[in-house]
């Protein structure tokens, strides 16, 4: 799951910065040891990493397993937290290293070594899950592991590696307890993050002890209670009951929108976020929406500023790029290729393709996803309005829904984007690239070359002219059509502190941020 900063914070509510030192990167007091209750409709995958590649999951991955490194709150750069160092061999982005710390235990009490970090990596890319994370190791070879060394071998060179060592893809799992070819199932996790998984109830709860054995990059918070609901509305209801003290991720548009900062009962962060959504199309030969005109034809449709005013309240902002706004390389091809809703020159895109009119199609939504449902019936209600499409709209639970979009039984399906770390590269290779998470079918040599040009640059800012580039080739071929960049909202009680460090785009989802004030 979400920078530069990728999220600029602006706060609404006047909140004390508390300053980084040493290798802690927020501070916790000590405090009663009563539990934070927060509330999201953030759906959980899989307790395995090997098997989930989505926010939710890796949301509580952030806390119950630690990666080699990590980002410091609106940080761009990852730095240790397993890991005592890492860094790329002389002469080249091809050979990575890391030590880890000596002090890391897993809840069997056995040490952790470089042996675990292989295995936790060796088996994300064997059992290669359908939504698991494994073609985000696109670029790994092979893993070495000596002691407290590790050494990643890559297939070329990429710049943007550590920032994946730092992700959900980079849990490290203690390698007797989970299998090397399949999914650990059940309720427990064993990792050596900041806190302890004590209890799950799938769909309902999460409870979370701070780990007494943790060391790393942070400090351990309050205990907390993370529940799951199934959609906006019952968040809201949740929130306005008092059953929890923090709500993010998602609040219903309207009740963002009607946020009220002098609210003395309450707490209030906003920023710009880097999460996006997007429309994604089956580009297969069998799919109706093969045909690069047809996906044409359905750009010059799409009223992004209609949709962000009516559905979402104005709490997100159109997007017409790949890469949001605040990002290097952002642009707006989409913009600058369909300018306007044009239904004539939609009709004449099908016409030239001998598409049969209206073009009828599938589109579906997880269910629980925020406004999905809302937005699934605008995007139909555009789509139909002059008689060129016919759009079949059905919902679908969140892990089917996945699995569907992965297996190629969708032809539209709309997905938000949180980054994985903070880079353009996040929002290319995973979506766009040949074999990409989002599973379109797509494949597009110069898309893959700029992709694979950009990596090879240590200094980011150098990437701009690939990833321009990049987004002018999709606006032309539309295997996916950006709709919108959502702001970010974390709303808690008047005695609940942090939520402004909660998330901020760069992947991590700091729930030890939270205390009582």
């Amino acid at each position: 799951m979400r920078s530069i900063r990728m999220r600029i914070l602006v706060t609404v509510l006047v909140l004390a910065v508390v300053g980084v030192g040493g290798r802690q990167l927020l501070p916790s007091k000590d405090d009663s040891g009563a539990t934070v209750t927060v509330g999201t409709t953030d759906t959980i995958t899989s307790l395995d990493p090997a098997g989930a590649y989505d926010a939710g999951s890796w949301a509580l991955f952030s806390n119950v397993f630690q990666s080699l490194l990590t980002y410091e709150p609106g940080g761009v750069s990852p730095v240790p937290d397993a890991a005592r160092s890492c860094s790329f061999a002389k002469g080249g982005l091809t050979t990575y290293g890391c030590e880890l710390r000596d002090d890391l235990t897993f809840p069997s009490g056995r040490k952790m070594t470089a042996e675990d970090v292989k295995y936790s990596f060796d088996r994300v890319r064997k059992i290669d899950s359908d939504v698991g994370p494994a073609s985000l190791l696109s670029t790994l070879k092979s893993v070495d592991a000596d002691g407290l060394k590790v050494t990643f071998h890559l297939t070329s060179p990429d710049a943007t590696f550590p920032f994946k060592v730092a992700t959900g893809a980079g849990s490290i799992v203690d390698h007797t307890r989970y299998p090397a070819d399949g999914l650990r199932t059940g309720t427990s996790v064993d990792g050596t993050g900041p806190y302890t998984l004590t209890a799950y109830r799938k769909g309902r709860q999460a409870d979370l002890e701070p780990n007494s054995r943790y060391q790393g990059a942070v400090k351990t918070g309050s205990p907390i209670a993370l529940r799951y609901y199934p959609d906006p509305d019952a968040l809201e209801k949740a929130w306005k009951a008092g059953d929890v003290d923090a709500a993010t991720r998602q609040l219903p548009p309207a009740v963002l929108a009607a946020l009220n900062a002098s609210d003395p009962d309450q707490r209030v962060s906003e920023a710009d976020s880097s999460e996006t959504r997007n429309l994604y199309f089956n580009t297969r030969a069998s799919s109706p929406l093969h045909s690069t005109d047809v996906r044409k034809a359905m750009a010059w449709l799409i009223d992004r500023e209609q949709l962000a005013a009516t559905v979402y309240d104005g709490t997100v902002e159109p997007l017409y790029s790949l890469i949001p706004a605040g990002l290097t390389g952002h642009t707006t091809s989409f913009f600058d290729t369909y300018p306007d809703q044009n239904s004539e020159k939609a009709r004449k895109l099908l016409q030239e393709a001998g598409a049969g009119i209206p073009v009828t199609f599938t589109y579906g939504y997880g269910l629980g996803s925020g406004a999905a449902a809302a937005e699934a019936k605008e995007l139909k209600r555009q789509l139909e309005a002059g008689g060129l499409f016919k759009v079949n709209v059905k919902g679908y639970e969140w892990t089917d829904f996945q699995k569907r979009w992965a297996s190629g039984k969708l032809d539209a399906y709309a997905v938000g984007w949180v980054a994985d770390y903070p880079d353009p590269d996040t929002y290319a290779g995973p979506l766009v690239a040949t074999d990409s998470t989002m599973n379109t079918g797509y494949s597009n040599k110069t898309v893959d070359r700029y992709i694979t040009d950009s990596r090879q640059y240590a200094d980011r800012g150098q990437v701009a002219d690939d990833f321009k580039n990049l987004q002018q080739v999709i606006a032309d071929d539309v295997p996916v059509i950006p709709l919108w960049q959502r702001k970010e909202y974390v709303v808690t009680s008047a005695d609940v502190g942090g939520g402004q460090y909660l998330a901020d785009g760069n992947g991590v989802f700091r729930l030890w941020a939270l205390d009582w004030i």
